[in-house]
Formats: structure tokens, C-alpha cells, sequence
């Protein structure tokens, strides 16, 4: 029993690489849904829908790589200074570079004429400028998560209660992948709904640059020693996921999205009230 607790504490050194082979999983991920958003960029009809939604879904598979690679490393005590500056690496390319990509392949780079050539230019500038900015965004909210210690929101929730300040770049990816996945990866064609699009993008900057609160999800304890419960509702959101995933994913993202929202506007007439 001490030799176990022992090895816990003092882990070999090969064990220091495990948390890193799922971050590098994250980069290849993103790497991929690189690749796809570009492929699809080239293709029509049907397989650019293909690509395009294969390309999400390889966003969301990158999430679980991300979440994965951060418990193994404090479950096993290997957390090193290498494994975060990795992590965050990887962010910047999956999360970041990978989802700006597909935003603009997918819903600006694929509309129909409209006959109106120079707003269709001003459109393809815009959103490429819209798209860098979602990127930068993210890049800067990884920035200030690394640096910052103890972050508090502007909006404080619960006390004693730990909360994400500004979303997180994973979650922002998400949104992304989930609509685009929600659509079936069949590209935005009309003018006025590559706006809406852009006006989306735009928005989930925002929030990741923002200084609300959301929620970090990291009360719960995977670990603990009666997991029944928490077993049973991973297994009934995985059924659900499994079986309407389109529709069960836009309705995570968007509700992890709204959430944000919410307690700010609830923190803001608290607020005026008192």
C-alpha cells in the first residue's frame, strides 16, 4: 500500500509522456479539421458537406482530447510546465486556427452570387477579418488564463464556487463545430445568412475576451467513491449525444453559451436593484 502511494507521488518518467500523447491527439485533430476545411473549400455538393461536417466533428473529438490530457496529468502528478505550454500550443492550433478556418470556409467563402459583386467582396474581406478576430480572441484568452492566478469574474457567482473567466477557447470552438455539424456540413450560400453567421462569430469572440463568468465544471470529482450517480448520467448523456447528436450538441454548446449570458444580465439587475 505505501509502495502505491509512493509511486502516486513519484511517478517514472515515462508516465510524464502520457498526457502529452493525448495533446498531441488534440493537435492532430485539429491538424485534420485543417486539412478537411480546405478540402471541402474545393469540392461540391455533397462532398463538400462531408468534409466540412467531418472537419467539425474532428473539432469535437479535439474537446475530449483536451479534457482528457489535464485530468491524466493530475490523477497520475505528472503536471509539468512543458505539459501546459503544450496544451496551450495545441489550443491556439485546434481550437483556435482550426475553427476560424472552418467558419470561413463553411459560411463565407461558399455564397451564391447575389448580384451585387461588390458586397459580395466587402463580404469575403469582412469575414476573413472576423474570422482572424475570433482567432486572436482566443489566442489572447489563453494568454490570460496562463498568466493569471485565481481569475475573478466580474460578475461573481457562488462563493467558495470556481468559474471560467470569459469562455473558454475550447467551448468557443464548440459552438462552431456544432452548428456546423447541426447543418450536416452543407455550406451557407445566402448573403444574409453568412451575416448572421459572421455576427455569431463575432459574438463568441466576445465571450472568450470577456471578464463574465461561466461555468468551469470543476466540482465534479471523477474520483469520488461513490460515482453511481454521476455514472449513470455520463451514460445517459452519452445515449442522448449518441443518438441526436446533431441536435444534442447545438443544444450543449448553445446552452453553455446562454448560460453566460444570463448570469450577467442576472448579476446586472441585481445590481440596479440594489
Amino acid at each position: 500500500m505505501a509502495a502505491a502511494e509512493d509511486e502516486l507521488q513519484n511517478p517514472r518518467r515515462g508516465m510524464f509522456i502520457l498526457p502529452s500523447l493525448f495533446t498531441c491527439g488534440n493537435i492532430a485533430a485539429g491538424f485534420y479539421a485543417i486539412l478537411l476545411s480546405v478540402q471541402g473549400s474545393t469540392l461540391k455538393d455533397d462532398a463538400s458537406a462531408w468534409a466540412f461536417d467531418a472537419a467539425a466533428m474532428w473539432i469535437a473529438f479535439a474537446v475530449i482530447f483536451d479534457g482528457l490530457d489535464g485530468r491524466i496529468a493530475r490523477m497520475t502528478n505528472t503536471s509539468s510546465s512543458f505539459g501546459r505550454e503544450l496544451d496551450s500550443l495545441a489550443d491556439v492550433i485546434t481550437f483556435g486556427v482550426a475553427p476560424s478556418l472552418l467558419a470561413y470556409m463553411w459560411g463565407v467563402k461558399q455564397i451564391w452570387p447575389s448580384g451585387y459583386p461588390e458586397v459580395e467582396a466587402r463580404l469575403l474581406h469582412f469575414g476573413a477579418v472576423i474570422c482572424f478576430l475570433f482567432l486572436i480572441c482566443g489566442a489572447c484568452r489563453l494568454a490570460r488564463f496562463n498568466v493569471s492566478v485565481n481569475p475573478q469574474p466580474r460578475n461573481p457567482g457562488r462563493p467558495g464556487r470556481k468559474y471560467f473567466v470569459g469562455m473558454p477557447i475550447p467551448a468557443g470552438a464548440s459552438v462552431i463545430a456544432a452548428v456546423v455539424h447541426f447543418e450536416g456540413g452543407s455550406p451557407v450560400h445566402s448573403l444574409w445568412m453568412a451575416l448572421l453567421w459572421l455576427a455569431l462569430i463575432a459574438f463568441v469572440g466576445f465571450l472568450m475576451v470577456s471578464s463574465w463568468r461561466f461555468w468551469s465544471g470543476k466540482e465534479i470529482d471523477v474520483g469520488q467513491r461513490r460515482p453511481g450517480r454521476l455514472l449513470v448520467l455520463l451514460v445517459l448523456l452519452g445515449a442522448v449525444v449518441f443518438e441526436w447528436h446533431r441536435w444534442a450538441l447545438l443544444v450543449m454548446v448553445m446552452g453553455y453559451l446562454v448560460s453566460g449570458v444570463l448570469a450577467r444580465i442576472a448579476y446586472s439587475w441585481e445590481e440596479r436593484k440594489s
